[in-house]
């Protein structure tokens, strides 16, 4: 047996019915002890609008740009023609659902982020780490959470994303070992200034590009307004087909809307943790936003542009490859340097906060090493991280289930 099959059955069992049994089990639980928190999101965030910072944390504008940033990668774009391909339009259903339910995970993730979270050397500090270790108690839990966390920001939130500007930059002519060394450089010009600086890159580039993307998607599905009906009754039929490609469409997708939105995994906690702005429920509510944002909207728009057109080719969909790779780059390059800082975090906790200017460097390493290689299994491997790491935050959130809702 290959490297590739071994990953393929360890990522069956790590995906299989248990994991997403728990992660729905708990989106359930909280969804109903909150009273369908994701339906007060709007009316709240009105209330209580705040842009500016102070001292050492960053403001809510550059908090919320920068967890979007996380998320707003490849899985809004590559991931869903992934979902499609596998699991058919049905696996869109399913994204539907995990977001839904996610956002009441994340909501819990990020109001217990900040409970928990501590100052260190000037730096607010929190997540899922400092829940498992503070609130739960357990400190093997927090380590295992922080080990998983650290190889995923080398997998999915390092070496899948530069993999992909490597394949966008290929068609402006760029050579892959010139790339690798354009995103070390880069990627490590922006991470060496921490939190605010990546706070103050995806300021500028995710409400422009989110933006841009969500009108030309739009554009497109209105000129091919005549197909939305059977491509919704696509959906929801082939969501529910077990005999077919829909015996996929649960599985494949619940795991690429985690891999966009990322509810569950407890990373959204640990960028929210680095606010300035410490009420918990106003990180909790932009959090739901986030999860809104990149899958009801996103993720939804680039599946309904795919199928409206009736295929897989994500530049054919969209008129050309220019617009496409342009956003791809400039998506996964604000999703590397969003994970870097939940990796950074979660080494901080590994090594007692030493040797941080010799991991940001590895990292960018790494992660330039992606524009290089052939990546299948490193998608395989960031499912099986991904899914590791929400094994003890999903432990964790049921565990303080009723502090959440006190």
């Amino acid at each position: 047996m290959n490297i590739s099959n071994i990953l393929k059955t360890v990522n069956g069992y790590v995906w299989g019915g248990g994991l997403i049994f728990l992660l729905l089990s708990a989106g359930i639980i909280y969804t109903v002890k909150l009273r369908f928190i994701q339906f007060r999101m709007i009316p709240f965030l009105l209330k209580k609008r705040n842009t500016e910072s102070s001292g050492s944390g960053i403001s809510q504008l550059k908090t919320v740009t920068s967890s979007l940033g996380t998320a707003m990668g490849t899985g809004n774009i590559i991931g869903v023609v992934s979902a499609i391909a596998i699991g058919g339009a049905g696996s869109i259903f399913w994204m539907w659902v995990s977001a839904f339910f996610g956002m009441a995970l994340v909501y819990a993730e990020n109001y217990l982020g900040i409970i928990y979270r501590r100052k260190e050397k000037g730096e607010w500090l929190g997540g899922a780490v400092s829940y498992l270790k503070y609130g739960v108690g357990s400190d093997v839990l927090a380590v295992m959470f922080s080990v998983f966390c650290v190889l995923a920001s080398w997998g999915m939130g390092g070496m899948v994303q530069s993999n992909s500007i490597g394949n966008a930059l290929s068609e402006f002519g760029l050579g892959k070992y010139l790339t690798a060394f354009l995103v070390f450089a880069t990627v490590f010009a922006v991470i060496s200034g921490g939190i605010k600086r990546i706070g103050s890159a995806t300021q500028i580039i995710i409400p422009v590009l989110t933006g841009i993307y969500i009108i030309t998607s739009l554009i497109i599905i209105i000129n091919h307004r005549e197909r939305l009906g059977e491509v919704f009754k696509e959906i929801f039929s082939s969501a529910f087909d077990f005999k077919s490609a829909g015996g996929f469409a649960v599985s494949v997708g619940i795991r690429r809307g985690i891999f966009s939105n990322e509810a569950g995994l407890g990373s959204s906690s640990i960028m929210h943790s680095a606010c300035e702005k410490s009420e918990p429920s106003v990180q909790g509510m932009w959090s739901i936003f986030e999860v809104f944002l990149d899958t009801i909207v996103c993720c939804t728009l680039t599946a309904l542009v795919l199928l409206v057109t009736d295929t897989l080719d994500i530049n054919t969909a969209f008129g050309g490859n220019i617009f496409i790779n342009i956003s791809v780059i400039l998506f996964a390059f604000c999703t590397i340097t969003g994970w870097y800082y939940c990796g950074e975090t979660s080494f901080r906790h590994i090594s007692g906060g030493k040797y941080i200017k010799e991991y940001r460097f590895v990292f960018s390493l790494i992660v330039s090493l992606g524009a290089v290689f052939s990546l299948e299994d490193v998608w395989t491997l960031s499912d099986i991280f991904n899914g590791l790491m929400a094994f003890p935050n999903i432990l964790a959130l049921i565990f303080l289930c009723r502090k959440v809702k006190r």
